[in-house]
C-alpha cells in the first residue's frame, strides 16, 4: 500500500516538473499552449530530466538546435574584401 502511494507521488512530481519547464518554454516562444516541441526543449535542457528520459522519443518534438564548433566561422580570420570564398 505504501509503495503505491510513494510511486504516485514520484510520478506527480516528475510530471509537475516537466509541465513547469514546458510552460516556461511555451511562454518564451509566446505560445498559449504547450506543444510537444516545448516538452522536448524542457526535458533536453534539464540535465537530470535528460538523463532520466534519455531513451524516450517525443513525437513532434524535433531536435535541440546545435551547431558543432568546427562548422562555425573562425573569429580571428579577416574577411577578404567582403566576399566569401570557398577553397577546395
Amino acid at each position: 500500500m505504501g509503495g503505491a502511494i510513494y510511486l504516485t507521488a514520484v510520478i506527480e512530481y516528475v510530471t509537475a516538473e516537466i509541465l513547469e519547464l514546458a510552460g516556461n518554454a511555451a511562454k518564451e516562444h509566446k505560445k498559449a499552449r504547450i506543444l510537444p516541441r516545448h516538452i522536448q526543449l524542457a526535458i533536453r535542457n534539464d540535465e537530470e530530466l535528460n538523463k532520466y528520459m534519455s531513451n524516450v522519443t517525443i513525437q513532434g518534438g524535433g531536435v535541440i538546435p546545435n551547431i558543432h564548433s568546427v562548422l562555425m566561422p573562425k573569429k580571428d580570420q579577416p574577411s577578404k574584401g567582403g566576399a566569401v570564398s570557398q577553397e577546395f
